[in-house]
């Protein structure tokens, strides 16, 4: 409850666990920037798997985060962030009011569900001009996936065979665009077949529906598979991947992520492939995914739109994971 002559802003509350009810936008006092963080102004953000898992409660270790029982007071879910600086911290030297950024918040204690959202300027990208905040909103977590996935722990190279799995969404969409960039010409992308026209605008030439087929059941290998679902058991990954075959998981189900972290710590006396879970470090690689936009070399995909006052059916919809490519919620009309 806010008192009289209080600054107060429309902001996202998760009381309890379990269900898409819980949520509620209500009147929260507006944050005060610390010394070293700005104030911004949120215009777009982005639903991600940390949104729907902390909304779940499940996995578990999302509770470590969020509160153990129940959610923290007052807790405020959203990562992905584009929007306007309205106030910065007096130790503030990168950024000044008014200027467009976006930014990953899930290594700064999350809040993107609202008016607005105090965060470090250290984790802050300027956004280019021609970027629009709703596209700013959709690119910062994934885009971290797929550079950190395909390059500095999947190690790809031009000539390689690639496989994909969650090609449709978010990190799948970017990953695609990057690989073209980076010259690789033999990509295949899989998820499920309503979401083929989205893949294949995004630059897979070759998808799999896996309601249809098991690509771990299928005759071809790969030197890196990137996988977003982690649906299966790294026994079943090793199969498909050719002699020096790389594995590079960015999430999934919680059973077989620890099944691959096990065969990344253990694996070697076992199975001669490479399997690792990425740790994403958030922020980054923004500045590359800034170059290339401006290149015209990566567009992100917005799969759906919502108004911030229908922020529940743009979590519904990524719960079912029938979105293609991102969901945004435009916090200010667009």
């Amino acid at each position: 409850m806010t008192r009289a002559g209080e600054t107060v802003m429309k902001a996202v509350i998760l009381k309890s666990y379990g269900s898409l009810d819980n949520l509620s936008i209500e009147e929260v006092l507006k944050p005060e920037p610390k010394e070293n963080e700005v104030l911004l102004r949120v215009h777009a953000a982005a639903i991600n798997d940390w949104d729907w898992s902390m909304m779940k409660g499940t996995p578990f270790y999302i509770r470590l985060f969020a509160g153990f029982w129940k959610p923290k007071f007052n807790l405020i879910p959203g990562v992905d962030v584009s929007g306007t600086i309205e106030e910065t911290g007096p130790k503030v030297s990168k950024f000044h009011q008014g200027d467009a950024v976006y930014a990953d918040l899930s290594e700064c204690g999350f809040g993107g569900f609202a008016e607005y959202v105090c965060a470090p300027e250290d984790a802050l990208t300027s956004k280019p001009k021609d970027m629009s905040f709703v596209e700013a909103a959709s690119i910062p977590h994934a885009a971290g996936l797929a550079i950190q996935g395909l390059i500095e722990v999947g190690k790809v190279q031009a000539d390689e065979e690639v496989l994909v799995n969650g090609a449709g969404g978010g990190m799948g969409t970017i990953a695609i665009q990057l690989a073209r960039h980076l010259g690789v010409k033999n990509i295949v992308g899989v998820d499920s077949g309503d979401k083929e026209e989205t893949m294949r605008s995004a630059g897979y030439a070759r998808t799999i529906d896996y309601t249809q087929s098991d690509f771990t059941r299928l005759p071809e290998k790969y030197d890196l598979i990137l996988d977003a679902k982690t649906t299966h058991r790294p026994a079943d990954y090793s199969r498909v991947l050719k002699e020096a075959g790389r594995y590079v998981t960015v999430g999934g189900m919680t059973s077989q992520l620890i099944r691959v972290a096990l065969a990344e710590k253990y694996g070697g006396r076992f199975l001669p492939k490479k399997f690792a879970v990425l740790g994403l470090s958030a922020n980054k690689d923004l500045q590359i995914v800034n170059n290339l936009y401006t290149k015209n070399e990566l567009r992100p995909i917005i799969g759906a739109k919502f108004p911030f006052a229908k922020i529940a059916d743009a979590i519904e919809l990524f719960g079912s994971a029938k979105h293609k490519g991102k969901v945004i919620v435009t916090i200010i009309n667009q």
